[in-house]
Formats: C-alpha cells, sequence, structure tokens
C-alpha cells in the first residue's frame, strides 16, 4: 500500500484519537481505523479510564473481515489492566496488517505487543505521523519515559511584561475571551499547579468551569486535580478552592499534624516533602510523586516566585503567555523571578511555538529550551 494511503488512514485514526482529548487522561488517548479494499469498515477510540480501548470499540461496531488493515495510533496493549489486552483481540480478527503510529512508552510494556502480533505472522508498519501521536499524548509519554509530567505555565502579563500590581492585584489584566480560552488549557490538563500565595492574594477556585458541551464531548466532566505548593500550611481551608468541585492536593515541608488535619477535614490530602538543597520543597520529587500518582500534564497558574523556580530547575516544558494591551509601569511584578542576571549569555531562551490574536490579546505559545 503506498505511503500516503498509510498517512491518509492514520489521520483519521488520530482524529478519533482526540474524541477523547478531554476524557481519557490519565490514560492515552488512542484511536482505531480499520479499513479494507480501500473503505473505512469501522472506528473507535478511547473514551475515558476503564472503559473499552480503541481497538475493542472499533471491533464491536461492525462486522470486520479477516484480511483487513487495522491503524492504531498507539501500540495495542499486551497486558491485562482493567481491559483485557487489545492485541489478543487483534490476532482472533485475523488482520493483513496492523499499522501503527508509535509503540508504547512504557518501558515494562513497549515493543511487546508488536513482537506478539508479529510472531502471529501479521505484517507490522510502526511509524507513520509519529510526531502527531507523540504530541496528543505528550504528558502520557513524558511521564512513561521520564517519570515526570509534562509542565505547563500560563502567565497573562502586559506588553510590559508585568504580571501584578505592586500591591499584588492582578484581576484582570486580559480580557474575557482569553480567561474562557484558559478553561480549554485547564480541561486538557490532569492537574492545575499554584501556590499558597496566589491562593492568599487572589482567592482563585482554579476549577473547571466549562461543560461538556462546550467540550464536545459525550462522558462527563473530569476535573483536574488542584495542586498547591504551601511549605508552612498556611492555608485555613476557608479560601474559595475549597468550596468547589475537584481533589485538592497540598504538598508542604510543615509537620504540623493540627494545621494538616485541619485541611484534610476540608477534603485535602496533604503530602509532605523533604526540602531540597535550598531548603524549599523540593519541587522535583513533587513532580515524580505527581507522576506516581497518574497525573500526565500539569497546567500551572502561580506567582511569579514558583513560575521562576520551575523554570530555574529546568522543569517548565511550555509556557502559554497572555499578552495584554496594557502598561503597568515598572513598580508592578514582573512574571517570573529567575534572579538577578548580570550577563545576556545568563537569559532563559524559548522558542516561539504558536502566536494567535485570542480577543483583545495574543497568546504565545512558547517551548522552553
Amino acid at each position: 500500500m503506498p505511503a500516503r494511503q498509510h498517512h491518509y488512514w492514520m489521520a483519521e485514526a488520530l482524529r478519533c484519537a482526540r474524541k477523547g482529548f478531554y476524557s481519557t487522561p490519565p490514560n492515552p488517548r488512542v484511536g482505531c481505523v480499520i479499513v479494507g479494499e480501500g473503505v473505512m469498515l469501522a472506528s473507535g477510540w478511547h473514551g475515558y479510564t476503564g472503559g473499552p480501548h480503541a481497538e475493542a470499540n472499533a471491533l464491536q461496531s461492525a462486522a470486520i473481515p479477516a484480511g483487513a488493515d487495522f491503524y492504531v495510533t498507539l501500540e495495542p496493549c499486551s497486558h491485562h489492566g482493567k481491559t483485557p489486552p487489545c492485541v489478543d483481540a487483534l490476532i482472533e480478527a485475523k488482520p493483513a496488517r496492523v499499522i501503527v503510529a508509535m509503540s508504547d512508552p512504557n518501558p515494562q510494556i513497549g515493543g511487546q505487543g508488536l513482537q506478539k502480533l508479529r510472531a502471529e505472522g501479521i505484517e507490522v508498519v510502526c511509524g507513520i505521523l509519529e510526531a502527531e501521536a507523540r504530541e496528543l499524548n505528550r504528558g502520557f509519554i513524558k511521564r512513561m519515559e521520564q517519570g515526570v509530567p509534562f509542565v505547563s505555565i500560563k502567565m497573562a502579563c502586559s506588553v510590559d511584561g508585568r504580571s501584578a500590581l505592586k500591591n499584588g492585584s492582578s484581576q484582570w489584566i486580559t480580557a474575557a475571551a482569553a480567561r474562557r480560552d484558559v478553561q480549554f488549557l485547564r480541561a486538557r490538563s490532569c492537574a492545575i499547579l499554584s501556590s499558597a500565595q496566589t491562593v492568599l492574594d487572589d482567592d482563585p477556585s482554579l476549577n473547571l468551569r466549562l461543560t461538556k458541551q462546550d467540550l464536545k464531548q459525550i462522558f462527563e466532566l473530569r476535573h483536574p486535580t488542584r495542586v498547591l505548593v504551601d511549605s508552612r500550611l498556611r492555608l485555613s481551608g476557608n479560601e474559595k478552592i475549597f468550596t468547589t468541585v475537584g481533589e485538592i492536593w497540598i504538598y508542604t515541608q510543615s509537620q504540623d499534624e493540627e494545621r494538616k488535619e485541619r485541611l484534610r477535614n476540608r477534603g485535602a490530602s496533604v503530602i509532605e516533602l523533604a526540602a531540597d538543597a535550598d531548603g524549599q520543597i523540593s519541587l522535583t520529587a513533587m513532580l515524580q510523586d505527581m507522576a506516581r500518582r497518574g497525573i500526565n500534564e500539569v497546567h500551572s497558574e502561580c506567582g511569579q516566585h514558583l513560575a521562576g523556580a520551575l523554570i530555574n530547575q529546568q522543569l517548565v516544558d511550555q509556557v502559554i503567555l497572555y499578552l495584554a494591551p496594557h502598561l503597568l509601569g515598572s513598580q508592578a511584578r514582573g512574571g517570573f523571578e529567575l534572579g538577578e542576571f548580570t550577563a545576556m549569555e545568563q537569559r532563559k531562551t524559548c522558542t516561539m511555538r504558536d502566536v494567535r490574536q485570542v480577543g483583545d490579546d495574543l497568546r504565545l505559545t512558547l517551548s522552553v529550551n
């Protein structure tokens, strides 16, 4: 089969996978298309954790003759989890070929499903639209390969690079369209990361305000976990964040059991971590712990100190900067507290990936080098 046809059908499988964009995490987003004699016979996608996988949904949607081609955006699973192994169902269907965008990034699993297919004499093609498949599941892949989530920092700034007034006021730098746009960033993430200082300054809810109709999904909303860095447990439990839907995890150094119990009584999970070399909460240890708990993507909405610490420790993959057409002046707060630079060689460099207008504001998407 010509490569362009493989690309065409894999693109269709990727479109299927995107139907689970907001509902699938922490599982990967996977799509499957079954093709016979140049015609799509069936398609399926993975909708939610614990639900049928994409291949199973496709096989159940129609009677599939032997000799069909299966296009799958991720290597079919070969292990028993919450559902049976998909590779066994594919073998039973007697396909001519299985075309896969990428192998499973889990080091304990990757490649076993493909090997099992080949052992049954089934032709396997791997690597079709792999870059697109990796981007679709960037958080899952990073968690599997590196043991930490994909981290994005969202920051709203004036055109002179200020994120808040000197007194801490920051509501609202951007207009309503940009603030709604942020809701979609929250929806794709497993966790929203902030600091106790931000909660004390702004009293945000950090919740998801979109409906499943807004997200064009059929499954119930998956609310991201709110994760707060509160070294000394300064939060009282009476802040607005404790009154809205969604889990709350608080990372702390404090050993004050009374304060911990107070926050647990408000529904929070309190997780004690050791300090890093500077006496602060180890952000690396925090992200590793979040990954062990199934967090693929972290969307951070925090102040300049936590944002700067994440960047200085090279823990950030992406910055999404909403640039508002305002001037706040030199006394206002900057976006990132990175310490003093005395030479231009010390600057932090980013790569511009996307620039677009959202209402009155600009949204810049940058990869952190």
